[in-house]
């Protein structure tokens, strides 16, 4: 599989912390022409949060875009989205038995061991990281580095989403260093936003990742 440059996760503590509704930040990233989302929520999952979740894969089924929910498969199968699962989530060949043959499924790595052992796990591609220093996660593990992807890149045998700490200035470095792609959360929202802002932030990055 191909990914696209840039994979937006739209992360439910960061949005709330930016005062930002999670439809509004998809929909701008969405008309900036964003090709994949990610839904990524930690807490308990409400009807209210499926509702608006429902909505949001609706939104992207009429953008002919990706959705990709973390960390719960579950979700994922109602929502006809794909999924992506971290090293203490659910283990991936059980994933696939419950998502089917054609989801796409992500698994995250934070190290050289993870991204070989990945390699034999039923997965479409491997995210790794944090590259850099992140405060979207409580307790990460230790930081990559550029070092580290250039050199462990050729050791996945599927696409990499490197993820953690990258922003606009040092994002063209990452693809150089052997990235297929960067997910970014909090580097898409700017200060004050709204769906305007966040459209031209994305944009943004979508110049960036494409130079």
């Amino acid at each position: 599989m191909s990914l696209p440059r840039l994979y937006p996760i739209l992360d439910t503590a960061a949005l709330d912390r930016a005062g930002v509704p999670l439809l509004e930040a998809a929909i701008g990233m969405i008309e900036a022409g964003a090709q994949i989302l990610q839904l990524r929520h930690k807490g308990h999952f409400s009807r209210d949060l499926f509702e608006t979740a429902a909505h949001l894969a609706v939104l992207c089924e009429q953008a002919r875009i990706g959705l990709v929910v973390n960390d719960r498969v579950d979700m994922a199968r109602l929502l006809n989205a794909h999924v992506h699962v971290g090293q203490d989530d659910l283990l991936p060949v059980f994933v696939r038995q419950l998502a089917g043959p054609d989801t796409i499924i992500g698994l995250s790595t934070h190290n050289k061991e993870q991204l070989l052992a990945a390699n034999l796990e039923p997965v479409d591609y491997h995210a790794l990281g944090p590259i850099f220093g992140t405060s979207s996660k409580e307790n990460p593990d230790p930081a990559v580095g550029l070092a580290s992807l250039r050199e462990w890149r050729p050791l996945s045998h599927r696409p990499v989403v490197a993820i953690g700490g990258i922003t606009l200035e040092n994002a063209g470095q990452v693809l150089l260093a052997g990235a297929d792609s960067v997910a970014v959360i909090s580097g898409l929202i700017p200060p004050s936003p709204d769906r305007q802002s966040i459209r031209e932030r994305t944009q943004e990055w979508l110049k960036a990742v494409t130079a």
